[in-house]
């Protein structure tokens, strides 16, 4: 059984471009053994991460995600059961908010910045949805 799972945490350390390529390197590495795909959003010190695979993989994961000391306030934005994976392209992809147009966010909150705190789950997948339409995912690998 496939899931999509969407969930929001803050970083506790500072989120330099070292440590986002080191968290989406063990991503690449880990992911395809345990047929994880996905992609990991950030901005400032907020992730925003969509994984998608096996329910008990999926759950496995995420359970290790919640007691990741470098991460607080995680909170399951989303859970679905799916019957195909929209993010199959991705071992784990990446969008730098920080890179994307302004007007992209605030078409889907008060203000043009990420804060999937303050929106339903369903908007923050609208999110994706339109990053995916409009190409701003990087570091597509399968």
């Amino acid at each position: 059984m496939l899931v999509r799972l969407l969930y929001a945490s803050r970083a506790k350390v500072p989120l330099t471009p070292e440590t986002i390529d080191a968290i989406l390197a063990a991503s690449r590495k880990d992911n395809p053994q345990h047929g994880i795909t996905g992609l990991l959003c950030h901005s400032g010190d907020i992730f925003m991460q969509v994984l998608e695979g096996g329910r008990e993989q999926v759950n496995q994961l995420y359970t290790r995600i919640c007691q990741d000391t470098r991460h607080h306030d995680v909170v399951l934005l989303r859970y679905e059961e799916i019957t195909e994976r929209r993010f199959a392209g991705w071992t784990m992809g990446q969008v730098n908010l920080a890179r994307v147009n302004p007007s992209t966010l605030l078409k889907y909150s008060e203000r043009p910045v990420l804060d999937p705190y303050a929106v339903s789950g369903e908007v923050s997948m609208a999110l994706l949805e339109e990053l995916i339409a409009t190409a701003c995912i990087v570091s597509r690998q399968s």
